[in-house]
């Protein structure tokens, strides 16, 4: 039997697939081009992802500054944001975020920022997550502030934030004794403190007791990634135990770093005992031979810091008095709660609680968001 059907007056058609082009046969300029299409697609999705976040958080701070007038005006009870919250969601049954807890949220924050243009250009550029936990652990208002500033500034995620204020960053931030005002310009000097901190919280090392530098500065590297996240940001390691070569004497950099925003070195003498004059002496010496032999024409001055185990402040400041180049003197601890009051030392929750605390709070934070 003849399968050939042509001559039953079908005709034979012919089907053509596009196919691309091998990579063999692409010229390198197709994958700078490649690259390039790659990386506008990738910055306008991320513009598009936080203009949307930005819209949805003044929306949300519009609607509790809606409800904080009713409230005010008309004398309505707490009852009502449960009743809004069911109209919403049946009037809008594919959107979240209207649950009652969330609303009151939206209350608390357009009661703790009514300023609407503070909303727009600070409140509005980081995640819903971040705004609440400010609002949920920071009570003062110029704390706040400095905590949506730095995650703004630096991108932190929800749980860097957390680790943050649990931290208590603020307190700690700008509160080092220094020389900066009398070895620094002005605009580098206001920078530099803003940078360094006291004390130090090194946590990540455990419980067990440093007894020496060497120690210490082992501990500090081998949690390098912990020990820039505490120093903040801008660090960049570059190395421990950095070799100086004097005439016939040899010296070593306990840990050298530079700041990509300072645009300096910084030389890091750890101590892990009291403060003493010639620590001072010694960090001095080679920070002179970091500027005459490391640092480019286009460097600052190099920055010192002196981590101690404890300091009198009045030793600290006789010692950097006279001194011409910016050193920073700072306590180290591996607890917080060397740094507390007494009365709130008892408060404190412990690692394991903080761990259970934020694995908690992000799991409820995600179930109302979602599903609100």
């Amino acid at each position: 039997m003849n399968n050939d059907r042509r001559g039953q007056g079908s005709e034979e058609k012919n089907v053509f697939f596009p196919a691309s082009v091998p990579k063999t046969e692409l010229s390198e300029s197709y994958f700078s081009f490649l690259l390039e299409i790659k990386s506008k697609i990738k910055s306008t999705r991320v513009r598009t992802l936080l203009k949307a976040n930005s819209e949805i958080i003044i929306l949300y701070w519009e609607i509790g500054k809606s409800i904080l007038e009713k409230q005010k005006n008309e004398g309505w009870g707490a009852k009502v944001i449960d009743r809004l919250s069911n109209d919403l969601k049946d009037s809008f049954p594919d959107m979240h975020g209207f649950s009652p807890r969330n609303l009151k949220y939206m209350r608390a924050v357009a009661t703790v920022f009514p300023d609407s243009q503070f909303v727009q250009q600070i409140v509005a550029q980081i995640p819903w997550s971040s705004i609440l936990t400010i609002i949920d652990k920071v009570k003062n208002e110029k704390a706040r502030i400095f905590y949506l500033q730095k995650t703004l500034e630096y991108g932190w995620s929800k749980v860097v934030l957390y680790h943050q204020i649990e931290l208590r960053l603020y307190e700690r931030s700008g509160k080092l004794d220094h020389n900066f005002t009398e070895s620094l310009p002005p605009l580098e000097s206001d920078m530099a403190v803003k940078i360094f901190k006291d004390p130090y919280i090194f946590d990540f090392l455990g419980n067990r007791e440093m007894r020496n530098e060497a120690e210490l500065e082992s501990g500090l590297t081998k949690h390098v990634e912990k020990f820039l996240l505490e120093l903040g940001a801008g660090f960049a390691f570059v190395g421990r135990q950095v070799h100086l070569e004097l005439g016939d004497s040899d010296f070593y950099i306990d840990l050298l770093f530079y700041h990509l925003k300072l645009r300096c070195y910084v030389v890091i003498e750890l101590k892990a005992g009291k403060l003493e004059p010639g620590h001072v002496s010694q960090l001095n010496m080679y920070m002179n031979v970091v500027d005459d032999v490391m640092r480019h024409v286009d460097d600052k001055k190099t920055i010192g810091l002196l981590l101690v185990k404890e300091k009198n402040r009045i030793v600290a400041e006789y010692c950097l008095k006279g001194i011409n180049k910016p050193i920073g003197i700072a306590e180290w601890e591996q607890q917080l709660t060397k740094s507390l009051p007494e009365e709130l030392k008892l408060n404190l929750p412990t690692i394991e609680e903080i761990e259970s605390e934020l694995s908690s709070d992000i799991q409820t934070d995600n179930t109302d968001t979602t599903n609100g």
